[in-house]
């Protein structure tokens, strides 16, 4: 089996994206990858380093040769780590790694996430949520517009942690990317599941939570689709991306400060 060297990181991941249970923890050279990943984004093994050599690797985590073999072929189809013969087997540097993988976000989200991280992940959600935003109002279909108004409506019954809140915040946003009807924006979905995790993992405390003034952003964001506004559309949903980036910017800081995060909630 694999050896639980880094306790830490094994503790976040049960925590992490999934509720409770490892995400990832199927066969061994899935364990195996999952926990090599994780290990790599926190820099256990960092950018521009030489992993050690597989005999080394094997007796630390108590894994075949083939379970290792097949534990780095995961990591190098996510662009994570290079094989080069009679040197070795490197980790690549973080402009190279696939971060619309699942996994890799994932794995960021098990470690501690910096600024920088969080920061990158909404500059991409500011690129594409208020144009699409603008989109969904200018075609309000009625289809898209039920959707996501019962997704509103989950949000509130859901807002004092009486169910999924995230899962509802979730299918709000993806809502809105799909009534584009462009299917690469809609696989951006993965990318506000993960920004969505990270930003409720950051400042919740205790149960799942809304504060009310990001509950009627998105309330205002439904109205401006319904009454088929785009350009309200748009700055509302400007508006909420800025206020909840600096929601977990500020949890950031407190966790940096007193080792934990404030009591305030966030939501977008």
């Amino acid at each position: 089996m694999v050896e639980v060297r880094h306790r830490s990181h094994m503790a976040i991941a049960e925590a992490g994206m999934s509720g409770g249970a490892t995400p990832f923890a199927r066969s061994i050279h899935s364990q195996l990858a999952d926990q090599l990943g994780r290990d790599i984004v926190s820099e256990v093994y960092a950018p521009g380093e030489l992993l050690p050599n597989v005999i080394e690797m094997c007796e630390r985590f108590h894994v075949s040769r083939t379970a290792l073999r097949e534990a780095y072929s995961v990591l190098t189809a996510k662009s994570l780590i290079v094989a080069r013969p009679k040197v070795g087997t490197r980790v690549r540097p973080k402009s190279e790694w696939n971060m619309l993988d699942p996994e890799v976000l994932a794995w960021h989200l098990q470690a501690v996430p910096t600024e920088n991280f969080v920061n990158d992940l909404y500059v991409l959600r500011q690129m594409v949520e208020p144009a699409a935003a603008g989109l969904a109002a200018a075609s309000r279909s009625p289809q898209t517009i039920e959707r996501i108004s019962r997704a509103f409506s989950d949000m509130e019954r859901f807002r004092d942690g009486a169910g999924d809140l995230i899962d509802a915040d979730l299918e709000f946003h993806l809502a809105i990317l799909e009534a584009t009807g462009n299917h690469f924006l809609a696989a951006l979905g993965v990318l506000i599941h993960a920004s969505l995790h990270c930003t409720f993992q950051l400042s919740w405390e205790g149960a799942a939570r809304i504060q009310d003034d990001r509950l009627q952003q998105h309330r205002a964001i439904l109205e401006a689709i319904r009454d088929g506004a785009p350009e309200r559309a748009t700055q509302r949903m400007t508006e909420l991306l800025r206020d909840s980036i600096n929601d977990v910017r500020e949890s950031l800081a407190r966790r940096g400060g007193r080792g934990d995060a404030g009591p305030a909630a966030s939501s977008g």
